[in-house]
């Protein structure tokens, strides 16, 4: 028998029509803001859209956890397009989504250009703690190149070179990172700082070149601090209200 052509299979049960209506009509839309020190003029990334609040289910939990992937150059114009920054929402104020720092990647292209042949790859991890209570894990890249008059072809590094390099990496980024809160941490990667450190501390063992962080994960946070996160986004003064003994009345957060 041919799909279809028997009435009784195709009876539906009375009163079980589906209902058309805007899906988006029960959904409310959020702006996802970004940390001031990436931008101070234009803090805005983009739009979230979440389930309107209904009962004990609040758009604030479908809100908050959520991660999203930006390119640099969209937070920072002028700056490079191959880096991807990942930033967490942690909390939600009227109609906008605050966002923190919550790692930093290569792209993969990006990442394919610097590996070439006739040199040594050196990579190394380790894991930091900032001044205000962040666990980083940072991985370093590097390359070694040419010396000067050089004639011969290739550039690769000896196992204890490899190992000494590695070392001084590993010295130079615990030195910078650990020293400075997540924010000033962040300014560093940015404009490569560390990697030009690292570069510097290197060249007595080996020539090197394109060394840079190459990827930034956060393994660990410190107790949730809603002024901390308001100061972030320039609304420090909106944080909290104290009396004079120094209770808190009032705390500028949530949906």
């Amino acid at each position: 028998m041919a799909v279809g052509k028997n009435k009784k299979l195709n009876k539906g049960k009375k009163g079980n029509k589906k209902r058309n209506y805007d899906i988006f009509s029960k959904k409310e839309w959020y702006d996802v803001k970004c940390p001031t020190y990436f931008n101070k003029t234009k803090s805005k990334i983009g739009y979230a859209v979440v389930s309107k609040s209904q009962g004990l289910k609040l758009a604030k939990d479908g809100l908050v956890g959520r991660v999203y992937d930006v390119c640099l150059d969209d937070l920072k114009e002028d700056e490079s397009a191959h880096r991807k920054v990942k930033l967490i929402a942690e909390d939600v104020k009227e109609r906008d989504l605050l966002t923190n720092f919550h790692g930093m990647d290569f792209t993969t292209d990006k990442l394919r250009s610097l590996v070439k042949k006739w040199q040594s790859l050196i990579e190394a991890f380790i894991d930091v703690k900032t001044t205000d209570g962040y666990v980083l894990r940072i991985f370093i890249i590097g390359f070694t190149r040419k010396a000067k008059n050089q004639i011969r072809k290739t550039s690769y590094a000896q196992s204890s070179q490899i190992r000494l390099i590695r070392a001084k990496m590993l010295e130079v980024v615990e030195r910078e990172a650990r020293t400075c809160d997540l924010k000033d941490l962040v300014d560093k990667l940015l404009v490569e700082s560390i990697g030009k450190e690292v570069d510097k501390a290197c060249q007595s063992v080996y020539p090197m070149h394109d060394v840079c962080i190459r990827k930034v994960k956060v393994l660990k946070k410190p107790r949730f601090d809603v002024a901390r996160l308001l100061e972030l986004h320039g609304d420090a003064g909106a944080a909290t209200t104290k009396n004079a003994d120094g209770t808190v009345v009032a705390t500028a957060s949530g949906v």
